[in-house]
């Protein structure tokens, strides 16, 4: 059986942002219960030259709705940093996955050769779609919620390996 570009991509950044903001609530819970703002849980970082969890969120949906469109062939929705409390931070997230779900099989199906370049501070990147997919926006969109879940645990919240990577 032969898995799909749109089957690595779309209900595999669905799942991880679905589950990125199942963690986030169990730790605006904790948060709630240990008397902790809003603003000081999306500003809480594991070291001080990492970004903060608002930022990590932020990025694993980008990473997730621009990776999508870009292998769709289109240009990517813009979405603004602006979010302030957890509130902002799950609608963030909803409108990525609603966003990511519009798009069809046949959009990114047969995207593996299509070329993507990326204007990045350092310079452009060139990849081809499934490099782009599989060693680029995969690898960033885990990396991201990753980093939001060590931030949470790290700050007490009770989460485990299930919350992070979900049922089946």
């Amino acid at each position: 059986m032969t898995l799909s570009m749109y089957q690595a991509a779309v209900p595999v950044f669905v799942r991880a942002l679905g589950n990125l903001k199942h963690v986030l609530q169990k730790g605006a819970e904790h948060a709630k219960a240990k008397s902790v703002t809003d603003e000081v849980l999306l500003q809480t970082r594991l070291v001080p030259d990492m970004l903060p969890l608002v930022k990590q969120v932020q990025i694993a949906a980008d990473m997730a709705t621009r990776g999508t469109a870009r292998l769709a062939g289109v240009e990517p929705k813009s979405f603004e940093d602006n979010e302030t409390t957890l509130e902002q931070v799950y609608s963030r997230i909803d409108n990525a996955i609603e966003y990511i779900k519009t798009f069809k099989p046949e959009q990114i199906d047969g995207s593996e050769g299509r070329t993507i370049v990326l204007k990045m501070r350092s310079g452009e990147m060139t990849f081809e779609g499934q490099a782009y997919l599989l060693g680029f926006v995969l690898p960033n969109v885990f990396f991201h919620c990753t980093t939001a879940y060590n931030i949470l645990r790290e700050a007490g919240t009770e989460i485990g390996k299930m919350d992070f990577i979900g049922q089946a």
